[in-house]
């Protein structure tokens, strides 16, 4: 099989999309060497490192006219590649449906709240198109819960949505070391009004009051966002490499993930690999995601999410319990089960092409 996927995630530095975007592209290479992936954008995007030779980068707009990338651009470079089904990893598909075409809809944020997606206009627009024009053939989503909300919204054929859960890299994994000298919470994802960071700021400062703990951001601040300012014990680290943030996952008393609403949660999936304990909202994705495996809360409530936090910093035991339940839970997701879930998809996608 020749499968163009949409390369556009990866010209983002750091976030969710680009991971999606590089580890499935990585791992559907390795787990079916004899398909070829040629990874497609109108913009400049790096190869995955450690691409295998069926992941390449094939070559942007040739002419000034084919810069109307999903129009005609996308179409002229995926016949000179011969390919036989796109993947639009986010939301987008060509307009010209003459091969398969199968897209990941990761959430539906875009249209749950204005303040959370300003800049989702384009998305807005186009992704009711994509989906009511038939221009994908098959639709991915991370979760169960999120296929049931895009089955719900845009009213598509039950069969043409399918739930391929995602994965932790593997460099999230635990690892024998020191304790850190002095304990912190973590919370990680971009610091924007949806990842609702007022909770676990709040909760911390409440139980800093009485214990020497720390909290660390990592993240990219979107622009918009009201950043903290500096205060004794909180660290604003900004975004970081995996292996830099998978020691501070191993090293933390827990994670903590008060998001308001989430279409999977990768950060718990990651934590819990690396046998961090979780302290999560009781979002519907994150709870699918977690499977028990993480004490999950009202992302409103700062007084219950102090008492967890107060937990799980004198209580090694009930830590110790979470991070076992973390593991377990953790070892169910690879991204080779998530690639071959993923070209299942492929397959069934040619097969109802044309219908």
């Amino acid at each position: 099989m020749k499968v163009a996927i949409d390369a556009t995630p990866l010209t983002l530095a750091v976030g969710g999309l680009a991971r999606y975007t590089e580890q499935l592209s990585l791992a559907l290479a390795a787990t079916f060497p004899g398909d070829r992936y040629v990874l497609l954008s109108d913009q400049p995007f790096p190869l995955p490192t450690g691409a295998p030779p069926n992941l390449q980068r094939g070559k942007g707009p040739g002419h000034p006219w084919e810069r109307r990338w999903w129009l005609w651009g996308l179409e002229r470079a995926m016949a000179r590649h011969g390919i036989e089904l796109f993947h639009g990893t986010h939301f987008e598909a060509p307009l010209l449906p003459r091969r398969p075409a199968v897209v990941t809809i990761h959430d539906l944020s875009p249209w749950l709240d204005a303040a959370w997606q300003p800049d989702a206009a384009r998305v807005r627009r186009r992704a009711p198109l994509v989906l009511g024009l038939r221009l994908s053939t098959m639709v991915i989503t991370p979760t169960e819960t999120v296929r049931r909300q895009v089955l719900e919204r845009f009213r598509l054929p039950a069969a043409r949505v399918v739930a391929v859960p995602l994965a932790a890299a593997d460099c999230f994994r635990p690892q024998p070391g020191a304790p850190s000298p002095v304990p912190y919470f973590l919370c990680v994802g971009a610091l924007e009004p949806r990842k609702n960071l007022a909770t676990a700021l709040a909760a911390w400062r409440e139980l800093r009051s009485d214990f020497a703990v720390e909290l660390a951001l990592v993240g990219k601040p979107r622009p918009d966002f009201p950043v903290p300012g500096p205060e004794p014990g909180l660290r604003l680290l900004g975004p970081l490499p995996d292996t830099e943030l998978a020691r501070l996952y191993r090293d933390a008393v827990a994670l903590l993930y008060p998001s308001l609403y989430e279409g999977f949660g990768l950060p718990v999936l990651e934590a819990m690999q690396c046998g961090t304990p979780v302290l999560a909202s009781r979002d519907p994705a994150v709870a699918e995601v977690a499977g028990g495996a993480a004490l999950l809360l009202d992302p409103q409530d700062v007084r219950s999410w102090k008492e967890a936090m107060h937990a799980l910093l004198l209580r090694p035991e009930l830590a110790s319990e979470w991070k076992q339940k973390g593991l377990a839970r953790a070892a169910e997701f690879s991204w080779r089960r998530t690639a071959e879930l993923t070209r299942a998809v492929y397959v069934e996608a040619c097969r109802r092409f044309p219908e």
